[in-house]
């Protein structure tokens, strides 16, 4: 069993994260926050207290570190005796905290791929690049090393998972779609990083076809589907994490990622792109002075935690999985809708960090609890998804489904464990 957390990073999904860790110290023990900029994590830790977000007296402290020296966060987590580390920082850090964990035995959960500032779009799979490389040493060092445990990455990949356990027999398609419904009320902003957000977009987008890797343009490829709640809304195809583990982990001819865009983002996305001003590289300005485009821009945009107070409306994020169940053909979508105000009410946040925040503490609670305590690196939809569901129903994050059935709150059954291996060994 293992207990106290460390999370890393200040912005609006470490708030969640810190909320909701807060909420079950009574199973996650000590709860202590780091960045680079410990006057944030000191506010993260007075809204905890503000909102009595603690379920019991305990230990809440704010740090600073430098995530990307090892020695470091090494130190801060054999100073705070954490056993868990949620890294909720920039997804430039992920391998120098990963490292951490591995040289001090503590558990690792992240809800991004790492990212090589200097390199964007890299060549799929995507985890191929960086942390698959060291899956092995974590099955050697016996270290539970949780990849993309956030909404997606992450509980999608659950659901994922779920459907081919559950509700299908084969799959032939997994199209994930990610609707952000809501205002910030703002002229133009991002829901998270700027730089993190552009850098998505900027490149080739990559989706999983006729079980091949496919290239595509942004904007380039879109579909328009009736959601619940939100209603008819337009998607873009865009290339994202979860890809690059389902089409490993999942015997599924095509996976695709779809993410719904006003047209003021695009017009706004496509000036800046083509004025250069997203580049990732470095260029010098006329007084020698030596600027990354894209960090100028972070700069100058508003921060996306600031959107928090303002924000309204809801969100929709789910997986459209068609395939055949007894010789039948079926159409499944499972799905969660996040609400931005009450998100904010509830945690001072946006129901986008919302979305993310909540699902790896609830990856902690079942590495505390032992049973995604796995010794080994694993992506999501590797890891049972039953009890992980579960928790999110319990957590503000209840699953839904429509299906030929109607639409409705998911009951989750739990499997026969020889038939739910079998499953497994079949995708593999």
């Amino acid at each position: 069993m293992k207990k106290n957390v460390l999370i890393i990073g200040a912005g609006g999904v470490a708030q969640v994260v810190a909320h909701k860790a807060a909420m079950s110290n009574d199973a996650l023990g000590d709860i202590h926050i780091a960045s680079r900029t410990v006057d944030k994590c000191h506010q993260i830790v007075q809204s905890v207290l503000e909102k009595r977000s603690l379920k019991m007296p305990g230990v809440l402290q704010a740090h600073q570190l430098d995530a990307l020296d090892i020695a470091a966060t090494k130190a801060l987590i054999e100073k705070t005796r954490a056993q868990i580390v949620i890294n909720v920082g920039s997804a430039f850090i992920n391998m120098s905290v990963l490292e951490a964990c591995m040289q001090t035995g503590a558990a690792y959960i992240d809800t991004a791929i790492h990212e090589d500032p200097k390199k964007i779009c890299e060549t799929p799979p995507w985890y191929g690049n960086y942390e698959w490389k060291r899956a092995e040493l974590c099955e050697k060092r016996g270290i539970t090393a949780i990849l993309g445990a956030g909404f997606d990455p992450g509980v999608v990949n659950s659901y994922a998972a779920l459907a081919a356990e559950q509700y299908f027999d084969t799959i032939e398609s997994i199209d994930i779609i990610d609707v952000n419904a809501g205002s910030h009320g703002k002229y133009f902003a991002t829901n998270f990083d700027p730089e993190i957000n552009f850098r998505e977009f900027t490149g080739r987008v990559w989706s999983w076809q006729d079980r091949q890797w496919t290239q595509n343009q942004m904007f380039e490829v879109k579909r328009t589907d009736d959601l619940p709640v939100v209603g008819e809304q337009t998607t873009y195809m865009t290339g994202h994490d979860e890809i690059h583990s389902l089409s490993k982990n999942l015997d599924v001819p095509n996976i695709r990622f779809w993410m719904g865009f006003g047209e003021r983002y695009i017009n706004v996305f496509t000036v800046l792109k083509n004025l250069g001003l997203l580049s990732e590289q470095p260029i010098t300005t006329a007084e020698g002075q030596e600027v990354v485009p894209l960090k100028v821009v972070k700069a100058v945009l508003p921060d996306p935690s600031s959107l928090a107070p303002d924000y309204s409306g809801k969100t929709c994020i789910g997986d459209l999985v068609k395939g055949t169940k007894d010789g039948v053909e079926r159409e499944v979508f499972i799905y969660n809708v996040a609400d931005h105000e009450e998100s904010y009410g509830e945690v001072g946040s946006q129901a986008i960090s919302y979305t993310a925040g909540v699902p790896p503490v609830a990856a902690a609670l079942l590495i505390a609890n032992g049973k995604w305590d796995v010794k080994r690196m694993a992506n999501i939809e590797e890891l049972t998804p039953q009890p992980f569901i579960e928790l999110l129903d319990g957590m503000g994050l209840p699953t839904r489904i429509r299906d030929e059935n109607g639409d409705r709150a998911l009951t989750i059954e739990t499997p026969e464990p020889a038939a739910a291996k079998a499953k497994l060994a079949m995708a593999h």
